[in-house]
């Protein structure tokens, strides 16, 4: 378990981040896109909803990176869960639908943003993460 002081390769303190994906090849490149990103480290992974709830708890991450479509409590389910044990964490829902077509209880999850897996990023990334610290970011 890393402590709650995660540094980056600058030695300053980083966004401590947890990726929720079913698909092994998202996972990976989701963690490239983190470590891409100045500022952000990756400090687990979790592959259904359980283990992130599970995951949540144990490492306490800033930032979870949490696919819609997984076994189990999916992740909308995960992320209600989530927030509710754990408010101060930031968790932004990734998968693959088109904005209006997510599902309708995904806006209701307590997640402050969706981001379309195609276009996640690491100036999207900083961007969320820039725009939640300045109290803008406030759902979606």
């Amino acid at each position: 378990m890393e402590d709650a002081q995660t540094r980056d390769a600058a030695g300053t303190s980083a966004v401590r981040v947890l990726v929720v994906d079913d698909q092994p090849p998202f996972r990976r490149a989701a963690k490239a896109v983190c470590s891409m990103t100045a500022g952000f480290t990756v400090v687990g992974e979790a592959e259904s909803g359980e283990d992130a709830v599970d995951q949540a708890a144990a490492i306490a991450p800033d930032l979870i990176l949490m696919d819609i479509n997984l076994p189990g409590i999916n992740g909308i389910e995960a992320t209600r869960r989530i927030c509710e044990a754990r408010p101060a964490t930031v968790v932004v829902l990734l998968s693959t639908y088109k904005a209006e077509d997510l599902p309708g209880d995904a806006r209701q999850s307590g997640a402050v943003a969706y981001v379309n897996k195609e276009e996640f990023a690491p100036n999207i990334l900083q961007d969320l993460w820039s725009t939640r610290a300045d109290g803008a970011l406030s759902g979606f």
